[in-house]
């Protein structure tokens, strides 16, 4: 079983990163409500997972080594 995943494909490191970005948004006076925080996090797990696939891409292209 191999369940390993990269740590920006977790929505829990997402997610604790826009809790500490709220908690201080809110130091500031700005307020994030939690339904919002959770789009948030949805829309950083995603744009992750395109950077990570467009890096993949970029890797393969810019490679010296051919495929077999």
């Amino acid at each position: 079983m191999n369940d390993l995943k990269t740590w920006y494909m977790s929505k829990t490191v997402w997610g604790g990163v826009v809790a500490i970005l709220a908690s201080c948004a809110n130091l500031l006076g700005l307020e994030i409500a939690p339904e919002d925080q959770s789009g948030i996090v949805d829309g950083l797990t995603a744009l992750a997972a395109a950077a990570g696939g467009l890096i993949a891409i970029w890797g393969r292209i810019s490679a010296r080594s051919r495929l077999r």
